[in-house]
């Protein structure tokens, strides 16, 4: 067996050389980091959809640690990290392009995104899956319903919106009946939101698989159980949302009426909850705006990434994003 020596002595002006070094080497050498310092406002909002001022608050909020070390011993601070996982969410760009913004390899990109998707979702995933929060008490809820009703909405306890999406997701090359949905003819992955009228998602279940009916993913969530517990007054008295024609009618949960022959006086009242109910499809319109890599399906690979838990981190970092701008929805008035 030749020398080592001998070999590279053999391949000194050969473009061959660059064969024998190390692959994450060469990444390294030839990566350009761009200077965040010197973006001013409007780039670093277009690029991380938060203010440069406002960053370092999300990061104390989500309460990130001050180094965050991945899995392969990787380490970043926590606002970088931040700022990595939200650049990354932002836009569907591959991580080799990440690499020139950040100087860090794909690997240790790839690292740094899951190691602070899965901090966020362990610690705040919780806030998407319990009515009991403060910000739901019933003084507050009275107040989401009084605006509510100020859009002349004749429900007079309805304090949110639910309805369900399905996020396309990448053929999969097993279980593909399991997660196509008939109605929409895309394989995917289903989520439940209640929306509040301020644009803040107060509850999401998910994901489940693409084929299963409003219904049954209603059911399955629990989500009835917990109003029953969190949405009723002392005198018995309940708040309740409203749903499209998919959900079952109860004290909870109202859908429009429906039949093949309804009254003028149904009609008015389905058309005129209609006009407020859209407010739920603004906020899942929100989410792909601010997150474009979510609706990005040929990325969105089910067994290669959390493609469940991109959805979740994005639902917790768009309401971030409602409570530091006060994003009002059209035509429900800000309390």
């Amino acid at each position: 067996m030749a020398d080592n020596s001998m070999i590279l002595a053999a391949l000194e002006n050969d473009d061959e050389l660059l064969l024998l070094l190390n692959t994450e080497e060469r990444e390294k050498s030839v990566l350009h980091k761009v200077n965040i310092d010197a973006l001013n406002d409007e780039q670093f909002r277009s690029m991380f959809r938060f203010q440069r001022e406002d960053m370092t608050r999300l990061s104390c909020a989500l309460r990130l640690p001050t180094k965050v070390v991945c899995e392969n011993r990787t380490v970043c601070s926590g606002m970088q990290g931040l700022c990595i996982l939200i650049r990354r969410l932002a836009y569907p760009s591959r991580l080799e392009d990440l690499s020139h913004v950040f100087g860090r390899s794909k690997a240790e990109l790839s690292y740094i995104c899951n190691t602070v998707l899965n901090l966020i979702d362990s610690e705040h995933g919780h806030l998407l899956e319990n009515l009991n929060q403060s910000w739901l008490a019933h003084n507050q809820l009275d107040e989401m319903v009084d605006s509510v009703r100020r859009c002349d909405a004749p429900l007079s306890n309805c304090w949110g919106f639910i309805d369900g999406t399905v996020r396309p997701i990448c053929r999969p090359q097993e279980n593909q009946r399991l997660v196509f949905n008939g109605h929409k003819r895309i394989h995917g992955l289903k989520f439940q939101s209640i929306v509040t009228p301020n644009g803040m998602i107060a509850h999401l279940f998910g994901p489940i698989e693409g084929r299963r009916h409003d219904a049954g993913m209603l059911r399955e969530s629990g989500i009835e159980t917990q109003m029953q517990r969190y949405m009723t007054t002392q005198n018995n008295e309940v708040y309740s949302v409203y749903g499209d024609p998919a959900y079952p009618i109860s004290p909870y949960i109202i859908p429009p009426f429906r039949g093949g022959v309804i009254t003028a006086h149904q009609m008015r009242f389905n058309k005129k909850m209609s006009a407020v109910r859209v407010s739920v499809e603004w906020t899942f319109g929100k989410v792909l705006s601010l997150f474009a890599f979510l609706d990005y399906k040929k990325n969105q690979k089910l067994y290669l990434q959390p493609v469940g838990k991109y959805y979740r981190v994005a639902a917790i970092l768009t309401n971030c994003h409602t409570i530091l701008y006060l994003s009002v929805l059209i035509g429900l008035t800000r309390f």
